[in-house]
């Protein structure tokens, strides 16, 4: 692994330790302290995702023009300052304000990562190196829960003192990034389009399957820790429920590349994986239990991001890798501003446990659609 891939894996182990502190807690904050109720809580996930629908195409276009470790640089700075604001939050809409900032900084972060790693690897490591990256920032993510147990029960911390730790471990990644700058990377000076658009049009299987994934993934990131909280978790359970979660992905990621060799089966398995964690989140009334439905949430939500992006980039000219990056990661920002979109004010209506039961009954779906489009969901040669 040559320097740059190992500070690109640095920057997604620091980015993840600091998402991982503060992530789980937020929703805690925002209900227990701020006073949200669930729509709220949908809203302030919504902000935070619904940037990444839109930034990340332009981030895309930037990616071919510009030196991706600066840009890296900017979403590291963005990120750091938004999670600090949200130590001074005192209202929903404050929070809302500085989650559509790391939304903003979010779209800086993971492109570039992925460019850089994809202009850095063969078509034969590419998978491997990208399930990699994502391994190193879930690891970071799973050590975030931990760390934040830690300082909440030794420290005795408020969560807005937690919020100004996190802000400072993830300025961190502002050096890491600046040192991935100093690398001569060639851009490409071609005319500014929205083509990689069109591009993401051949993969209507990829995309559905991509929109539910990250669709439950953002009910999961922003309203079940305050689902787990009403069913008499404690935060430091729920920490560690999340540090579980972290580690059932990363294991997916570290075998990713014997997956890459059954792909399309790999993907179905993971909707079915999904589905069955939503399901048994439904009916959970034990730690262990929660435990389990999130042991097999974070497998389907972990494998589905290297192998749907090497379906989309063996099909693609090398040339146009950041626009065609960019444009994926638009797919992801819509699906995961869906989830929170729908899942708050289902559960505010009918219940805590609805959304869960709804987005298990679309997996079903999912999953049959997967099956019948198998071909489609297979890794191709470039053609020249």
């Amino acid at each position: 692994m040559n320097r740059v891939l190992i500070l690109v894996n640095l920057t997604g182990l620091i980015i993840g330790i600091s998402y991982g502190l503060h992530g789980p807690i937020l929703p805690l904050f925002a209900k227990n302290v701020i006073g949200a109720t669930y729509s709220e809580l949908g809203l302030i996930g919504l902000t935070n995702f619904v940037p990444y629908m839109f930034i990340p195409l332009f981030v895309g276009i930037l990616l071919d023009r510009i030196n991706n470790g600066y840009l890296l640089a900017i979403g590291a700075a963005i990120n750091s300052a938004s999670i600090y604001l949200l130590s001074i939050a005192q209202s929903v809409p404050e929070i809302m304000g500085y989650r559509i900032m790391t939304g903003v900084a979010h779209a800086f972060f993971w492109p570039p990562c992925q460019a850089i790693i994809a202009n850095e690897s063969s078509e034969k490591n590419r998978v491997r190196n990208i399930s990699w990256f994502t391994m190193f920032f879930v690891i970071g993510f799973m050590i975030g829960p931990l760390l934040g147990t830690v300082i909440l029960e030794g420290l005795d911390v408020t969560y807005r003192i937690m919020f100004q730790i996190t802000a400072f471990i993830l300025a961190a990644a502002i050096i890491s990034a600046l040192l991935i700058s100093r690398k001569k990377i060639n851009v490409h000076q071609d005319r500014i389009s929205l083509s990689a658009i069109k591009e993401m049009k051949k993969f209507p299987e990829v995309i559905i399957l991509l929109i539910f994934c990250t669709s439950s993934f953002g009910i999961i990131l922003t309203i079940f820790p305050a689902f787990l909280d009403d069913n008499g978790m404690s935060a430091t359970n729920i920490l560690l429920l999340y540090f579980v979660f972290g580690i059932s992905r990363v294991v997916s990621l570290a075998l990713a590349g014997k997956f890459a060799k059954r792909t399309s089966q790999t993907l179905i398995a993971a909707t079915m994986s999904v589905s069955a964690g939503l399901a048994i989140a439904i009916v959970a009334d034990s730690i262990i239990s929660f435990g389990i439905a999130l042991i097999l949430m974070g497998f389907g939500f972990s494998i589905f991001f290297p192998l749907t992006l090497e379906i989309i980039l063996s099909r693609t000219k090398k040339q146009i890798t950041g626009k065609i990056i960019g444009a994926y990661e638009t797919v992801f920002g819509i699906g995961w501003a869906l989830g929170p979109t729908i899942g708050g004010p289902i559960t505010q209506t009918f219940g805590d446990e609805t959304p869960y039961l709804v987005f298990c009954v679309i997996g079903v779906g999912v999953t049959l659609l997967a099956i019948i489009s198998k071909k489609n969901l297979e890794p191709q040669k470039i053609q020249n």
